[in-house]
């Protein structure tokens, strides 16, 4: 047996086991399949704030007994560029073109590597089985833009239909030489769309200088994954650079000189554009954006300042911070009525040969998590601590006898010893 499996051993040894009557907190579950079959249903985000970090503390109980389960995150796989090189890269009929060469398998959205600023191009993209430019199918027409000038941002994203060529062809007409294309990238194809739990939102925007400012506290142990700004319908274009710092509040520092945690800080960028460009719609629109990869034990400030410079404020409807749904998912026995215990933050999280074995069934009964209520149960744990350290006065006024007692012996000791008489 080596060092790992015998230390994970020795923690679930020494682990607590679970126990309904030691968390705090509980939540009724209800449609839950009559039958035995599969059920699932989503955490929201008021669990997070009283559960354990990663949610180590969640258990399952059904007619007495703890129920295996399985957490899943409903989202999609995170993209990730494929760089690929242009082929031929030249100009053909006046015109910037170029081939490519595709991986195997489906792909989507297309990144396009360009160079230089302020300019417009449509891009016209087909595809092909081979490299052979005498039988490609026409896949169509996208525009690309560097409107930084303007202040209203860039964009070389071309949104194609799923295809599964193995070349893809491009020409470019705009002002745009060879020279400007450095490559292009695939985002990789989700593996589902992304289904969203609302964290916080606000609708209070206030100015400071040049910036819009939201603010919201976010309960802790709380993942955000995205905020989304709901503008209203005018401006049709803008471009604003955000800024969001998320600051936790600090609990009772354990000494004055203690310093205060640091802030995370994340950046980006919103943009909409529907215009009119050479004949081309653009239509564009990056109203969301990712925040500090930040998970606070504490309550914690999130501040997300939009730059406005000298234009005027976009108004927005709302902000919200928003994180990925999370699904628990188990194996109903219809019998009798389960209930979600959570609270216990001495607890490790589960270890269930069910997250082994499962396999998801799209016919799984959704069920759902009533209100928070405390549990009329709840007892604390008893202290297992040595006598010694859940009482330390005790020791510290034994060791103060102690020293007494000694001080005293050899007081007593010094008056006995007479000196001698030379």
């Amino acid at each position: 047996m080596n060092r790992a499996a015998a230390g994970l051993i020795l923690l679930l040894l020494a682990a607590p086991p679970p126990q309904a009557r030691f968390s705090r907190y509980e939540r009724a579950l209800n449609r839950t399949p009559e039958n035995s079959g599969q059920a699932c249903f989503a955490l929201d985000a008021g669990i997070f704030a009283h559960a354990a970090p990663q949610l180590s503390d969640l258990r399952l109980y059904h007619d007495g007994a703890e129920t295996p389960y399985l957490i899943l995150t409903a989202a999609p796989a995170q993209s990730t560029d494929q760089p690929i090189a242009p082929l031929n890269l030249g100009r053909r009929g006046g015109q910037t073109a170029f081939d490519a060469e595709m991986p195997p398998g489906k792909f989507s959205d297309l990144r396009l590597s360009v160079t230089g600023h302020d300019f417009f191009a449509t891009v016209n993209v087909a595809g092909s089985q081979s490299q052979s430019a005498s039988a490609q199918t026409a896949i169509g027409s996208y525009s690309i833009f560097d409107f930084t000038g303007q202040k209203l941002g860039r964009s070389t994203v071309l949104h194609l239909p799923e295809s599964d060529f193995r070349y893809l062809h491009f020409r470019i007409a705009g002002p745009l030489e060879p020279q400007a294309f450095t490559g292009l990238s695939v985002l990789s194809m989700p593996a589902g769309k992304a289904r969203y739990v609302t964290v916080a939102e606000s609708s209070h925007i206030s100015q400071q200088g040049h910036s819009s400012l939201i603010e919201f506290t976010v309960p802790p142990h709380t993942p955000v994954d995205r905020i989304v700004f709901a503008p209203g319908a005018e401006p049709a274009n803008f471009s604003r650079d955000v800024r969001v710092t998320v600051t936790p509040i600090p609990q009772k520092p354990a000494t004055d000189a203690a310093e205060p945690p640091a802030p995370a800080l994340a950046f980006g960028n919103l943009l909409r554009i529907h215009r009119a460009q050479n004949g081309h719609h653009i239509d564009e629109e990056r109203l969301s954006l990712q925040p500090p990869n930040m998970l606070s034990e504490s309550s914690a400030k999130w501040a997300v300042a939009v730059e406005n410079g000298d234009d005027a404020p976009v108004p927005f409807a709302s902000v919200s911070l928003e994180m990925e749904e999370r699904d628990l998912c188990f194996e109903a026995s219809g019998a009798a009525p389960y209930t979600l215990f959570y609270g216990d933050p001495i607890l490790v999280a589960p270890r269930y040969d069910y997250a082994a074995l499962f396999a998801p069934r799209p016919d799984a009964a959704q069920a759902w998590a009533g209100p928070e209520q405390p549990n009329p149960d709840f007892q604390s744990r008893p202290d297992s601590r040595p006598f010694t350290e859940r009482h330390p006065a005790i020791l510290w006024l034994a060791l103060i006898g102690v020293v007494a007692l000694l001080g005293g012996i050899a007081l007593r000791s010094s008056k006995m010893i007479r000196p001698q008489a030379p």
